[in-house]
């Protein structure tokens, strides 16, 4: 017998507090700035002020949102736009984002996409440039469209929880500011949903040409008591030769409950010229398990920033990443933060990157053994290629250890080149050097793209990693001629 959808709740809990009016964004007039001053919080610079004031002019009011926008505006309110001295972002170049000069631009509420994406899974949500266009699936909805019922209820508790986060950035703050809806994966207590995944596409548009098109996808993933469920990511870009300028700042949220377990593969092929900076936060309830595969090889700046926090013992979380910067200037930054308070919990962690060409690759991944985390087995291991002299790879591993009684163990490596043994296996069979050195630079992103357990995405993915790894190659070979 199959759980109930979304759709079949029937029983429904007010709301217990009306949300807090939102705060406007509204610069003072000069006559009236040294009194707004007086009375005002510290107010950041103008650059996160014209950017909040845009969002907020295209965000309807939303009794379930509004508790969130509200946080993040007063958040906002004092805090700057981050530079080289901040520390999460001493290695991160932001340039390719608007200045104070440079405008942004909304997407419409009548967006167009033709033909739309298609999917081979039975359970999928659409978005064009940031707004829901479609969720399918009995326990797929629009957090607007739920019918009143212990499903909405829960939904709407974690979407106004999420308003305490207290390791937002001013990334995750313009995204609530600017949601315009929430796309909810609810699966009831002791749901099997693991072997039919949910397909979210993320199509983004390159806007007039003229200003950086920016989204604020939000979606809000809760795996009940006992459940197992899916869910595939796909992010890219929609126009023809992958040259759209736009700036994509999705949130996923994350709720596994206990013995729930949740396979989330994230694959990210924005444009050549787009901006990507996203956020994954993920709360895993005793003895629950999180398996994360992340595959990123698009965009000219990626930021993702991948929080979870086990909330109980017995608890596992898998962790896999793959990065390539194949095209000039591209950056690729994961800032990952692990965090454990319970006894025996258990942790892997496998970063990998290629970098290419100008290429330049940022990791910095923190995992925090608490004092009570006692018995913990955690590990984290990144592994990275400079395939070019001119290729630049800052990495951070990082375990803070306070419990006693713990097993951990992290390392890494950086190489220029690819281990001689290999190679030499390959020529003794009658492989050349260029075929070999093909075959095991594929096979180290392989190793990753392997883990995503839907097979076509997984076969796209693996297509395009041949693809850029040809192109960047062809690169390199060119540069090397012109020197």
């Amino acid at each position: 017998m199959s759980p109930p959808s979304l759709c079949a709740a029937t029983c429904s809990t007010p709301l217990r507090a009306a949300p807090p009016p939102l705060l406007r964004f509204r610069r003072p007039a000069a006559s009236s700035v040294s009194a707004s001053r007086a009375a005002a919080p510290s107010v950041s610079d103008d650059r996160v002020l014209r950017i909040a004031e845009k969002l907020e002019d295209s965000a309807a009011s939303s009794p379930l949102l509004d508790p969130l926008r509200s946080a993040s505006a007063l958040s906002l309110l004092s805090t700057p736009w981050p530079n080289r001295n901040n520390e999460s972002f001493r290695f991160t170049d932001l340039s390719h984002l608007p200045n104070r000069d440079d405008p942004i631009s909304l997407p419409t509420r009548t967006p167009d996409l033709a033909p739309p994406p298609s999917s081979d899974a039975e359970f999928h949500i659409l978005f064009s440039d940031g707004l829901l266009i479609s969720a399918s699936g009995p326990h797929v909805a629009s957090l607007a469209d739920m019918p009143p019922g212990s499903a909405r209820d829960r939904a709407a508790a974690a979407v106004a929880a999420s308003a305490q986060f207290s390791h937002r950035d001013i990334f995750y703050d313009f995204n609530a500011v600017g949601v315009s809806d929430v796309a909810v994966v609810y699966v009831p207590e002791g749901a099997k949903m693991a072997d039919n995944p949910v397909h979210i596409m993320f199509g983004c548009s390159g806007g007039d040409g003229a200003s950086m098109l920016m989204s604020n996808p939000r979606v809000l993933v809760i795996a009940e008591k006992g459940a197992e469920v899916a869910i595939v990511e796909e992010h890219f870009g929609i126009e023809e030769g992958g040259g759209g300028l736009y700036w994509a700042n999705p949130v996923v949220d994350i709720i596994v409950e206990e013995g729930a377990r949740m396979v989330h593969s994230y694959v990210q092929r924005q444009s050549s010229a787009a901006a990507h900076t996203k956020w994954t936060t993920v709360q895993q309830n005793t003895s629950s398990t999180y398996e994360f595969v992340e595959v990123s090889t698009g965009g000219r700046l990626d930021r993702h920033n991948l929080h979870i926090q086990q909330l109980g013992p017995e608890t596992v979380t898998d962790l896999s990443t793959f990065h390539l910067t194949s095209q000039y200037k591209q950056i690729h930054d994961l800032h990952s933060r692990l965090i454990l308070d319970h006894p025996r919990g258990y942790s892997r962690q496998l970063h990998k990157l290629i970098a290419c060409v100008e290429g330049k690759g940022i990791f910095d991944g923190n995992i925090q053994v608490n004092r009570y985390a006692q018995q913990t087995d955690a590990g984290q291991q990144t592994k990275c290629l400079l395939l070019s002299p001119n290729a630049v790879v800052n990495v951070k591993p990082n375990l803070q250890i306070i419990a006693d009684d713990v097993k951990c163990t992290h390392g890494a490596a950086i190489s220029g080149d690819l281990d001689p043994n290999e190679l030499f296996y390959f020529q003794a069979r009658g492989v050349d050097v260029k075929t070999a050195t093909d075959a095991l630079l594929f096979s180290f992103g392989a190793q990753v793209i392997n883990r995503i357990p839907f097979k076509p995405v997984e076969q796209k993915a693996l297509a395009q990693l041949k693809e850029l790894l040809t192109l960047s190659r062809q690169s390199t070979e060119l540069v090397e001629v012109a020197q």
